[in-house]
């Protein structure tokens, strides 16, 4: 155990091996589930001097701004951390569906019998 991490003061985000921490996003209000991504230390730190969320795009291997071509951006609220400093939660008001399929939440199905279905 890393006392310093895990119950200190100090800001040491734990990286995986590619560089990347998983940041899961909630609206402020409400606590719903809007979406799960990734950040590397840019998309960390352009976050917290902008006050808008920012992620690294595995699938593209770039940066990007939640909202920078749909509008729809999120604005933090609240920026936590958990104990060990390996996912980063952040706290949210969104401007408009955080999905990029127009839905609110990327969570709008449920897995039921082996099969989709709308939540």
């Amino acid at each position: 155990m890393d006392a310093n991490r895990e119950t200190g003061t100090s800001l040491d985000p734990k990286y995986d091996a590619a560089g990347l921490i998983t940041a899961v996003v909630t609206d402020h209000a409400s606590g719903e589930l809007l979406m799960v991504a990734h950040m590397n230390a840019e998309a960390l730190d352009r976050t917290l001097e902008s006050g808008e969320a920012h992620f690294w795009s595995r699938s593209r291997a770039s940066l990007w701004r939640k909202g920078e071509t749909s509008g729809n951006v999120l604005r933090v609220e609240e920026v936590r951390i958990d104990c060990d400093q390996d996912a980063i939660w952040l706290r949210v008001k969104a401007a408009g569906p955080a999905c990029h399929t127009g839905e609110r939440s990327c969570f709008y199905r449920i897995v039921a019998g082996g099969k989709l279905r709308r939540a």
